[in-house]
């Protein structure tokens, strides 16, 4: 029993890194698991497991970033009393809120169709390993673009960031939806930075539409299994939820001060080289 709640703790660490740094949380669960592998639980429970964990990362973002999306205003008897029930909702975050769900709609409606065909093709090593590839070299393909754009052309705040934007970003997260290894933070901060978004408001961004998009896929992947837990796995699952939300919660600080004055290029070069080495292990050692 302690050695599965060890192996739980070490899913939790790499699930807060991997969740928001631009390298594929699934991806990083998925190759761990194929040499750290739970033995008390079912298949059906592993498959659940690697969405419903990133709840407790997600929980990281509400906890960080409240009083940006918390859209009920502070003086609310007051707010009621002079303009009437809509003052009683902060304009800006309700709008906010609505391009968030706005982006969430691709991925939405292809994950609630398609998941149980995207697992069975694409949850593999090779996968993983040709997505964490393609897209370091789109990180460094586009960090370059960006590179000639005039700083004062980039979109530095959420409410620059229009309707038509957040479709856009939307789209890049469905490729993560689709193919695991992609990163979902990671095809979302790209889509920003390609219409012009700011490195910290993009991954800004990515942080608040990670939270409607992991609620609907975890809600999705329990209502299949069918809150069918054992006692182990109950426990397996709390853990890693626990682990990965303290984890998250000093990796999103660490990252938020390193894209102040760096670039996302170092996360390119690191998917690229271990994408190779999965291949490798996989085609040759294994």
């Amino acid at each position: 029993m302690l050695i599965e709640i060890l192996k739980s703790i070490l899913f939790g660490i790499v699930e807060g890194i991997t969740e928001w740094l631009p390298i594929s949380s699934t991806g990083h669960l998925i190759l761990v698991e194929q040499f750290v592998k739970l033995k008390e639980v079912s298949p059906e429970f592993w498959s659940m497991f690697q969405v419903v964990i990133q709840l407790g990362a997600i929980l990281a973002v509400v906890l960080l970033y409240w009083n940006k999306i918390w859209p009920i205003t502070k003086n609310k008897k007051e707010a009621i009393a002079s303009k009437g029930i809509l003052s009683y909702f902060n304009k800006d975050i309700m709008t906010l809120w609505a391009k968030i769900l706005v982006a969430c709609i691709p991925a939405a409606i292809i994950g609630i169709l398609f998941d149980d065909i995207f697992e069975a093709l694409f949850y593999n090593p090779f996968c993983i390993a040709l997505a964490l590839i393609i897209f370091g070299i789109a990180f460094i393909v586009v960090e370059n673009f960006n590179q000639k754009r005039k700083s004062k052309n980039l979109k530095e705040s959420n409410s620059q960031i229009t309707y038509k934007d957040a479709i856009m970003i939307g789209i890049f997260q469905l490729l993560a939806a689709i193919f695991p290894g992609t990163s979902r933070s990671g095809a979302t901060i790209i889509g920003g930075l390609l219409i012009g978004l700011s490195r910290p408001n993009a991954a800004e961004f990515t942080f608040y539409l990670a939270i409607p998009t992991m609620l609907g896929a975890s809600l999705l992947k329990l209502l299949k299994f069918g809150f069918a837990f054992t006692g182990m796995e109950l426990i397996i699952l709390v853990v890693g939820m626990v682990v990965s939300f303290l984890v998250s919660v000093l990796v999103i600080k660490f990252l938020m001060n390193y894209i102040k004055k760096h670039d996302f290029k170092p996360f390119g070069y690191y998917r690229i080289i271990l994408g190779i080495i999965v291949l490798v292990y996989f085609a040759f050692v294994r």
